[in-house]
């Protein structure tokens, strides 16, 4: 669908926030908290940013991008829209839900990981929810929305932290992490790095993995496959077996055979290109997947992801 940028302001040091909304004025499509939008750029490139304004706004969606230093030309093609530019993006997608039942929910979002946090405190405060957030950054110039985090409604149950600060200033990860229970779901999302500490502090002190949630941005780095080498894939529709070679990814070998799967980040991050595997062991080397569904290997992404058999059997 289409959008105008009808505001652009610095939300932080090297963090802009747009607010699109329809040209006609209309009603956008719902949302809930933790889904994001498709961004189809001038470019050609295609960006995921999360909607960060509470869900039952209808009017505009909210969302806020970090200019990388590091960008492949998302980040930087963002930056420089201007307010009243129209854009091309898709309606909501979530792959990061809150759990409806949860009896506590503990948010945690490390700098530009705010964005669906954000939303997802939204949400829970306006329903009444038992939740808490915490929100970490590496200085206050760099922490997006503090202002309304820190004199909002939501100030009583925002905890801000900065690593300028000194120690004292820090996140106590093993401390916040330490009472697990069936009923506390755990949310974090911002750099590769942070999400990992979280994940492995929360490892350590037992938590339930179908009680922790993440979603990664960038991934920082790529794992490599152990084994990196040749191998074959089966179309499950027309037994077609495509040769997928060591300097080759899945996608790539499938669209040189003119089978085209959906892909954006490229990096084993945003889920858009997960597909069923019927046979064979996938090499999972995303960082969308939890450690369950990989172990269930039925599913992987072939935008990086390999194989440790000779064969995959792909519902393609």
């Amino acid at each position: 669908m289409q959008v105008k940028v009808v505001r652009k302001y610095e939300a932080a040091t090297d963090i802009c926030a747009f607010e699109l909304s329809r040209p006609d004025g209309g009603d956008l499509p719902v949302f809930s908290a933790g889904a994001h939008i498709d961004v189809h750029l001038k470019n050609g490139i295609t960006r995921q940013y999360s909607l960060c304004n509470p869900p039952a706004d209808t009017q505009r969606y909210l969302i806020a991008v970090l200019r990388d230093a590091n960008s492949r030309g998302g980040s930087v093609a963002m930056h420089g829209l201007e307010e009243g530019e129209l854009l091309e993006i898709s309606e909501p997608r979530n792959h990061f839900p809150l759990i409806a039942d949860a009896e506590h929910s503990l948010l945690l979002a490390g700098g530009i990981g705010v964005t669906p946090i954000l939303c997802m405190a939204k949400e829970l405060k306006a329903k009444g929810a038992s939740f808490e957030m915490h929100y970490c950054a590496r200085d206050a110039s760099r922490m997006a929305f503090r202002e309304r985090l820190a004199l909002g409604d939501l100030a009583t149950r925002v905890h801000l932290y900065f690593d300028d600060a000194g120690p004292s200033a820090r996140v106590d990860l093993a401390k916040l992490l330490a009472h697990p229970a069936p009923g506390k779901h755990l949310y974090v999302c911002g750099p590769a790095g942070f999400i990992t500490v979280v994940l492995e502090t929360a490892k350590a002190a037992g938590w339930d993995d179908r009680c922790v949630h993440r979603e990664f941005f960038a991934t920082g780095s790529t794992p490599r496959a152990s084994e990196p080498g040749s191998f074959q894939v089966k179309l499950s529709s027309s037994g077609q077996v495509i040769d997928v070679l060591p300097d080759q990814t899945v996608v790539d070998a499938l669209l040189a055979a003119g089978v085209e799967v959906p892909t954006s980040c490229k990096q084993g991050v945003c889920g858009v290109c997960v597909t069923r595997v019927l046979a064979g062991e996938p090499d999972h080397l995303d960082f969308y997947l939890s450690d369950d569904e990989k172990a269930l290997n039925n599913q992987f992404t072939p935008c990086c992801s390999r194989s440790k058999s000779p064969l995959l059997e792909l519902d393609l």
